[in-house]
């Protein structure tokens, strides 16, 4: 188990433009991953379930931001121009907070209809490798139940007060209209990441029946628990410190820096500048983590060869060349204090993905060709725009690509397996 430090009071923009407030709780030395919690309906993100999970990862050696969805707990906005979407969104924007600040999120843990926001958030989130549910419907409408006495006053108003939990709260009919145009088991089904549904048998609010739909739309590697005898909030410590330690434990076999072999293999925190390690990460078929010294990204072939997980390797081969010539005009405009307001690059390889190994054992024939469209912006002359076209073959990665490059490769066993 490791100690962990004082948790970290941070903020960031939400899906309204409002400041969210969050807390990250951080493990003593360097973070094996991230998670981020999504809280309960008209809950927080010091509720006792979200409290105690964070704390079981946290001793784990995961770092977990949980944070105030908008108009709610010390988070800005008003909870009535809020919705199901914009929860989404508001989880999407806590990724990026994370991924610019430290790293993208591999954990991704929603309560009650945050689980439902995670399951629609984890595709638009690709470092997540692992999401959990506790309580989630399978419906996001199934919010709509829990204030049916509520719904008639938004017939001949535009917003009516809900009690829910205890709380009170004023809702909008966009709120009721965003909820019912939600699709939530169509996400299940393309779900990359493995999943866990934890759920009380006798929850109250949420029927075990939401559990069972969900874990059935989701395609393997997939687990349930049964949170025997828990209220749907987990109001019990000792309900809540159970779901605190399976997830603490199932996490570790699905997030690979968690793994107990992990110390075989560089963390990402130890790779050195200029360094990628490219590792399985059981999304289908053929999906890889792409991971560098600072940031992590997903890979895979498009369907149907493969499940369409993250880029293509011809995707990223293209993002590479893109990347490097926009920089490369960028350096040479600013240097030369030429108005170069934007640079963008757009690519295309003309090879089909399911040709790629047809003939691997002969030469190919067809002739390989990228593409390359570059659209500039600002005040430049013609003479300015050619000697940037000029330049634009001469960046590194173009002259790699040209170069003759000689690949060394070495095949070992891992660690156990000599």
């Amino acid at each position: 188990m490791a100690p962990s430090r004082a948790p970290e009071r941070v903020e960031f923009v939400g899906s309204q433009g409002e400041m969210l407030a969050g807390r990250l709780e951080l493990p003593e030395g360097e973070p094996l991953a991230y998670a981020l919690f999504a809280h309960c309906f008209t809950c927080g993100k010091d509720a006792i379930a979200a409290t105690r999970i964070s704390r079981a990862l946290t001793n784990a050696g995961v770092a977990v931001l949980r944070f105030d969805f908008t108009g709610l707990g010390q988070s800005g906005g008003d909870f009535a121009n809020s919705n199901f979407t914009s929860n989404v969104e508001d989880l999407v924007r806590a990724a990026g907070y994370l991924r610019a600040e430290r790293h993208g999120p591999s954990i991704l843990i929603g309560h009650s209809l945050g689980g439902a926001a995670a399951l629609v958030a984890a595709p638009q989130i690709p470092e997540v490798q692992a999401v959990v549910t506790i309580g989630a419907p399978s419906d996001p409408a199934h919010v709509l139940d829990l204030m049916a006495d509520s719904l008639a006053d938004l017939e001949k108003d535009s917003s009516a007060e809900v009690t829910l939990g205890g709380r009170s709260f004023r809702i909008d009919r966009q709120f009721i209209r965003d909820l019912e145009s939600q699709r939530d088991l169509e996400q299940v089904a393309h779900l990359s990441a493995a999943l866990l549904v934890l759920h009380s048998p006798v929850d109250q609010i949420v029927s075990i029946d939401n559990a069972r739909q969900i874990f059935d739309a989701a395609h393997h590697p997939k687990s349930f628990v049964a949170l025997d005898g828990a209220d749907h909030l987990l109001t019990q410590k000792a309900d809540a410190q159970f779901a605190a330690d399976v997830i603490g434990a199932w996490v570790r076999r699905y997030v690979p820096s968690l793994t107990a072999d992990a110390s075989d293999a560089p963390a990402v925190s130890q790779l050195e500048s200029g360094m990628v390690r490219v590792a399985e990460n059981g999304n289908g078929t053929y999906g890889q983590t792409v991971s560098t010294r600072e940031h992590t990204l997903l890979s895979d072939e498009p369907a149907p060869v493969g499940a369409a997980t993250g880029m293509s390797p011809y995707d990223l081969l293209l993002a590479g060349l893109g990347a490097c010539t926009s920089m490369t005009l960028r350096m040479y405009a600013d240097r030369k204090k030429w108005p170069l307001e934007r640079v963008e690059v757009t690519l295309r390889h003309s090879r089909v993905h399911a040709d790629d190994c047809a003939n691997c054992e002969s030469a190919p024939a067809a002739v390989e060709q990228i593409e390359r469209t570059i659209v500039v912006t600002g005040d430049l002359s013609p003479e300015q725009r050619e000697s940037l076209l000029a330049i634009a073959d001469k960046c590194p990665v173009h002259r790699t690509l040209h170069a003759n490059v000689q690949v060394s490769t070495s095949i070992v066993l891992a660690a156990g397996n000599e």
